[in-house]
């Protein structure tokens, strides 16, 4: 097994992933042999199909790649599955609340930490093949926490979901807050960068979404631990300019 996510964030390690929300196992394949830290599957925006997500999960940990899952939203029965298909971590947004982040934590940690159910016949427990001992241990060493802060609502409560024991980090939902905030709530990049700063303070890691390789390293030397592409813009994006080739119509 190679070294986990959260051992690579504990060493110091940055992580470079893409998000996909694209039901393409060949898209899921090419994001693994570019050498890639990690894929996020993204269940919310994208299709949240079970087999489907098996079938990815599946492909890239062939190839040596992580996989995280962002959920689609308070989801703790879906949290279970793609942890026991051998996922490292989930993602779940539209955390408003310490008391959400709780309820998150407790969906992907098994007791003491949390209330998900024990299995060790899923693929995370190579279908029964490691003890319960060693499979508690692993789940607890390698599993990943992050929510996802959306709202003016979630930036109030900040701090507190920060502090919440078993949450490993935070990627604000730009798109999102900027839909949600109105004229009496603050800007969204003053949001933001409370956000940012809240995690800096608590020692906790944080996870931008971007558009491309120049945003990418803007928030990595800006102090993120884990960089996402958002695929879909990306590839829209490299679309649009080889489109920019075309002459136009001929003239009359």
């Amino acid at each position: 097994m190679t070294t986990s996510l959260k051992a690579r964030l504990a060493a110091g390690d940055k992580l470079l992933g893409a998000l996909l929300r694209l039901g393409s196992e060949e898209l899921v394949e090419m994001v693994a042999v570019s050498g890639f830290d990690f894929v996020l599957l993204d269940t919310e925006h994208g299709a949240a199909d079970v087999g489907e997500l098996r079938r990815h999960l599946v492909l890239a940990q062939t190839h040596g790649v992580p996989v995280l899952v962002r959920v689609g939203g308070h989801e703790p029965a879906l949290v279970l599955r793609v942890l026991d298909a051998g996922a490292q971590g989930v993602v779940a947004p539209h955390v408003d609340t310490p008391e959400q982040a709780q309820a998150l934590v407790a969906s992907a940690h098994y007791p003491p930490t949390g209330l998900r159910g024990f299995a060790t016949y899923g693929r995370a427990g190579r279908f029964g093949l490691v003890s319960p001992a060693d499979h508690l241990r692993a789940a607890a060493e390698t599993t990943l926490v992050f929510g996802m802060v959306e709202s003016p609502a979630g930036v109030r409560a900040v701090d507190a979901i920060v502090a919440t024991p078993g949450l490993d980090g935070i990627m604000v939902g730009t798109a999102d807050l900027r839909a949600s905030s109105t004229a009496d709530d603050p800007d969204p990049a003053e949001g933001l960068a409370t956000v940012h700063r809240s995690l800096a303070a608590a020692g906790r890691h944080r996870m931008d979404i971007v558009n491309g390789r120049a945003q990418a390293e803007a928030s990595f030397a800006d102090g993120a631990s884990l960089v996402v592409y958002n695929l879909t813009a990306t590839v829209m994006g490299h679309l649009a300019d080889l489109r920019g080739a075309h002459p136009g119509p001929a003239a009359p």
